[in-house]
């Protein structure tokens, strides 16, 4: 089942005297961060964006109704979410967290190499690693090896070149 909610950032700190807070990005990019008028906290409840802006790779945000560095540093940990319905995703491209726990497949025999784990961004390509409870596997996200991902029924199909699975 897919999460409404998905984790993008943690408040770590206070920036300047203004009320800003400073925001680690669990995103690929931290001005996809910056893109949001409306983020969530834990529960759900709307967070008001004002103002935000990259700062090398932390992003400085101005939450609405946060005017002093006392206020901000009572934020400091919470981790920030976004509904999933605030993004349109270019098609062939999906959330991490829906990709984590995908049973992953050879797209011809049907066997099965075990689970989607972890998901690393090498720059080049995403690398995804998968389990089978006792080996780990690392299989290059590019698309001579991922036949289909089919998130919906949790199954992701690859095509084995050599090596892979020595």
């Amino acid at each position: 089942m897919k999460k409404q909610y998905l984790e993008t950032g943690k408040i770590v700190g206070v920036h300047a005297l203004k009320g800003e807070v400073r925001v680690d990005p669990w995103c690929d990019y931290p001005e996809f961060l910056c893109d949001f008028d409306v983020l969530y906290d834990k529960e759900h409840n709307e967070i008001e964006i004002e103002r935000a802006r990259v700062q090398k790779n932390i992003v400085i945000m101005k939450i609405k109704g946060v005017d002093t560095p006392e206020d901000a540093a009572k934020l400091r940990g919470k981790v920030l979410y976004m509904d999933r319905d605030d993004v349109e995703l270019e098609e062939g491209t999906f959330f991490v967290q829906d990709l984590l726990g995908l049973e992953v497949k050879d797209a011809t025999s049907g066997q099965v190499y075990g689970k989607l784990t972890d998901v690393r961004n090498t720059g080049a390509n995403d690398i995804y690693t998968v389990s089978d409870g006792q080996k780990e596997y690392l299989i290059p996200a590019i698309p001579s090896v991922i036949e289909k991902t089919d998130i919906e029924s949790g199954v992701m199909l690859i095509n084995v070149i050599d090596g892979l699975f020595d």
